[in-house]
């Protein structure tokens, strides 16, 4: 571009132009790459259509040991137009069994526990206890990876991960959690150590939230979390409300992304107490919080959203019925408000034969295959194109408040080493419990079947009472029903 062209107009043109011609100008001068990955540039970017939204599909295809990526654009061609295979950043592939803990505002967070995939080895030590979490700019291919502090022992309590981006700052943020386990022990446990911690990208340390309202103890949270329009949202329940015929308080509780601050939603009158909050999920349709009650046994599911973001202020929108299928789960919704549901032929032996990918239309009921087939979890997210993350370095770690530039896996079991403090004992176990039941029985949790402890203890060597906590604590993330207390 000429010199003649004043550099604020210069600016205003290159702020139009899409992601992909962005980040090959960056090369063209010193200027265009200061000006492109500066933090004030990229917080005010604008993708050229706004309005254009794609969605992420994560699924095991059967034929690789690593999880698949595609991306497909949300538009009036779905599900007839083409799908992009994409190549995670080296910090995604490095995970080991993620789980996909929240998208927003085109970022994806992952998490899991981290270390080596042969658990019996000497070495597997050096990632007990250590949740590292991955922030991915799906646009930009670029990921960051921050280390979970303070994970203390599973078999008292849980540690759960939020994630959303300040819609202020452009800030991402991931919220840690700790909660009791067992509300058997709430009275002996006086205070929760490193209850709340919040951290930035841009300060790349962990710190207590501003807003001292913390979840009361007696509040336990659920895996269903979603972040929408400033907040994050998760599923919990009240166990200080649990009545004698053992029926507890479902509620919703949000964290503001800019105050920090803790918030109790109230469901659905029809919902607070019907049974437990594991059959329940939430979800984000057009920025507005929606719930999402399916019944397993009629094979439906009931799209609430809550309106104005005021308590009990609750609409039911549509029920999702699929005749012809096993509904498994509800995965995500589209721009137009239709939903991707997760679905299996009636007739196939579900052990063997893959689970679909789906649009229903709510008015006609028409279920059309995206032509996505897997034989484990499917993962559905929307985003849009965004910048943030730019302006991060390639291959950054950040543990113990410091950035590190790692290369190579092993360099991350190297760090952890130095600077985690590891849980070896009922961690392990758990680890243990958890691959075993996810890799024999992951098909069972999807479609809810109830599952037998005997069952359980066919599966492998028996469990000590520390790895079949862990074991509930699986059953209960893939929302199954349990014949009876294993705990007991």
């Amino acid at each position: 571009m000429s010199d003649n062209v004043p550099f604020e107009i210069q600016e205003e043109i290159i702020k139009r132009l899409p992601i992909k011609s962005l980040i090959r100008f960056q090369l063209v001068s010193k200027a265009w790459k200061s000006l492109i990955g500066s933090s004030h540039f990229i917080a005010d970017y604008s993708a050229p259509h706004p309005q254009l939204q794609h969605l992420l599909v994560r699924y095991d295809d059967g034929h690789t040991s690593t999880p698949r990526y595609s991306s497909v654009v949300d538009d009036h061609t779905l599900p007839n137009n083409q799908r992009v295979s994409l190549t995670p950043p080296q910090l995604v592939n490095w995970l080991r069994h993620s789980i996909i803990t929240g998208s927003s505002h085109g970022l994806l967070c992952l998490r899991c526990f981290y270390g080596d995939d042969a658990v019996v080895l000497p070495n597997f030590p050096y990632g007990l206890g250590t949740i590292m979490a991955v922030i991915w700019n799906i646009s930009i291919r670029k990921a960051i990876a921050v280390v979970v502090p303070n994970v203390l022992d599973v078999e008292i309590y849980t540690t759960f991960t939020g994630f959303g981006v300040c819609p202020e700052t452009s800030d991402p943020k991931i919220v840690k959690i700790t909660q009791i386990n067992r509300w058997s022990d709430a009275e002996s446990v006086t205070l929760i150590p490193w209850q709340v911690e919040v951290f930035t990208v841009s300060s790349g340390v962990w710190r207590s939230p501003y807003s001292t309202n913390l979840p009361r103890k007696s509040i336990q949270f659920s895996r269903s979390h979603v972040g929408v329009d400033g907040f994050c949202y998760w599923l919990a329940t009240d166990r200080s409300t649990i009545d004698p015929g053992f029926k507890a308080y479902n509620l919703i509780i949000s964290f503001h992304m800019t105050s920090e601050e803790f918030t109790e939603v109230n469901l659905p009158d029809s919902l607070i107490y019907e049974g437990s909050v594991d059959y329940l999920n939430i979800s984000n349709l057009r920025d507005s919080l929606v719930v999402l009650d399916q019944n397993t046994q009629e094979n439906v599911c009931y799209v609430w959203s809550m309106k104005d973001g005021a308590s009990k202020s609750f609409t039911k929108l549509f029920t999702i019925y699929s005749p012809d299928a096993t509904l498994l789960s509800v995965l995500e919704f589209r721009k137009s408000g239709e939903p991707v549901i997760e679905i299996v032929d009636n007739d196939a032996d579900t052990c063997f034969v893959p689970s679909l990918l789906a649009i229903y239309e709510p008015k006609s009921k028409h279920i059309s295959n995206l032509g996505f087939n897997g034989t484990g979890s499917f993962y559905v997210h929307s985003y849009k194109e965004t910048l943030i993350l730019l302006d991060q370095p390639d291959f950054t770690v950040y543990a113990k408040g410091k950035g590190y530039i790692v290369k190579q896996r092993a360099e991350i079991i190297s760090l952890l080493k130095h600077t985690s403090k590891h849980l070896i004992g009922t961690n392990c176990e758990r680890i243990v419990a958890s691959k075993r039941v996810l890799t024999c029985s992951r098909r069972r949790l999807r479609r809810q079947t109830p599952i037998n402890p005997a069952e359980l203890r066919l599966l492998s060597p028996p469990f000590t009472a520390e790895a079949m906590v862990a074991v509930v604590a699986v059953i209960e993330e893939f929302d199954v029903e349990i014949d009876c207390d294993l705990r007991d």
